[in-house]
């Protein structure tokens, strides 16, 4: 298997967020379907359902979303959905970013081709890099 990096370009924006599981976990506890329908993508909702424990990775998807919304300056709201961010994996389980209709006007508004992310979380937190790239 040849081991090779997404294309650099140039930097155009950088987001990070750090949230706590246990908030997380307990939105789940209290909303559930309403919460997790609201804030992630039908293909984020798999993915995190069949894992021991759903929350931590839903955790570190709010942080991806929060991080994504900070490259763009403009959080989550007018200009971006929750939904217009869903965090995918790769060939290598890599984090990676798709982006609805609204999020890709978005990077094109903001002159950017793409978005790097990078995931983590802990027993008690859950944190996201984020970065829009040009090549």
């Amino acid at each position: 298997m040849s081991l090779s990096l997404p294309p650099g370009g140039i930097l155009l924006g950088l987001g990070c967020d750090l949230i706590e599981v246990e908030r997380i976990h307990k939105v789940l506890e209290r909303h559930g379907e309403r919460f997790l329908n609201r804030v992630f993508t039908a293909e984020e909702r798999e993915y995190c359902s069949g894992l021991k424990h759903p929350h931590k990775h839903y955790a570190a998807r709010w942080a991806a979303k929060e991080a994504v919304s900070k490259t763009f300056t403009t959080g989550i709201g007018t200009h971006l959905d929750w939904t217009s961010v869903s965090i995918y994996h790769g060939e290598r389980k890599e984090p990676l970013v798709r982006l609805d209709d609204k999020g890709l006007a978005l990077l094109a508004q903001v002159g950017a081709t793409g978005v790097l992310v990078s995931l983590s979380h802990t027993e008690t937190h859950a944190m996201a890099v984020a970065a829009l790239i040009r090549t």
